[in-house]
């Protein structure tokens, strides 16, 4: 399983923005907020003479956090700064507080996707905002290009970017099937708990959400599978028929996009798909209900 994981590796760095496998290193922790330096100060030309953002979509609790890496132009030696992640109206959802900034060296900043008040952010654009601390306007996000001598035109900086809660959980051609699939759908003495995702055998599978492992093991209808419970939020997720058990332990942490196995149809399973389920609070087999996951992966499907 391990070939495996590494093989489509790159295949989810490049949908995930750097998905790591389960055998890697974590990613790099989230920037702390920090504190506004209690006297703060700024040079009076404050510019951004470089800035970028990566990756350009990115998902809560991801792989890869959004980054800015900026560097900035002033007439002081220390600038007291404040990076402010807005949204698509302007509204600041957090802010980070970085003191003692020198010009012409880099700074960076990672954001998990949580706002000020310890949640998750909604879904959307969003986009770095640096600006002193003493109340000055933000440096201009503007960087010169070649003109003609005497030209004062200027190329505009692009700090935005994505951020969605939820992955859609299969990385390549896939397609929802007929009814006998559905939620809700007749079986044997019981009915169908999730949804079946059809794809070929050895499609890399993800997290949609990350969190918690709470179990992975096989089960006779199941197969390989395993159910993750989804950080900051009430649903626990499984995804069932893996081709091979999973590498992921429960109480293993694992991140949104990060490789959890790949299709398979193991267990009570007549072709090659991926059988999810999603249940709410307290969780799965815990007190919880199996709730129609369609929606949801539709939606997912839709900007993943």
């Amino acid at each position: 399983m391990a070939m495996v994981l590494a093989g489509f590796a790159a295949t989810a760095s490049a949908t995930m923005g750097g998905a790591p496998t389960p055998a890697g290193a974590p990613p790099p922790p989230p920037s702390r907020g920090g504190a506004p330096d209690p006297v703060p100060s700024a040079g009076s030309t404050l510019t951004l003479t470089s800035a970028s953002t990566s990756p350009r979509k990115s998902f809560y609790y991801g792989v890869r956090y959004p980054r800015l890496t900026y560097t900035i132009g002033s007439s002081q030696a220390q600038n007291d700064l404040r990076v402010d992640v807005v949204n698509a109206t302007g509204e600041t959802v957090k802010s980070f507080y970085r003191n003692d900034i020198a010009p012409n060296v880099a700074d960076s900043i990672r954001w998990d996707g949580t706002t000020s008040e310890d949640r998750p952010a909604s879904n959307g654009r969003y986009s770095f905002r640096v600006l002193p601390q003493n109340g000055g306007p933000a440096a201009p996000r503007t960087l010169p290009r070649s003109r003609p001598a005497g030209s004062s035109s200027a190329e505009p900086l692009s700090l935005s970017f994505s951020l969605y809660g939820y992955a859609f959980p299969i990385l390549g051609a896939h397609d929802f099937g007929g009814a006998a699939g559905r939620f809700g759908a007749s079986r044997a003495g019981h009915t169908h708990e999730g949804q079946d995702v059809m794809a070929d055998c050895g499609t890399p599978l993800i997290a949609a959400r990350g969190g918690r492992v709470q179990y992975s093991g096989y089960q006779g209808a199941a197969g390989n599978y395993i159910v993750i419970d989804g950080r900051g939020t009430s649903y626990d997720m499984g995804y069932m028929h893996l081709l091979e058990p999973s590498p992921l332990q429960a109480g293993m942490t694992v991140h949104t996009g990060e490789p959890i196995g790949v299709v398979g149809q193991t267990g009570d399973a007549t072709a090659c798909h991926l059988h999810f389920e999603i249940w709410t609070a307290p969780g799965w087999y815990e007190g919880g209900s199996p709730i129609d996951p369609l929606p949801y992966l539709e939606k997912w499907d839709s900007y993943s």
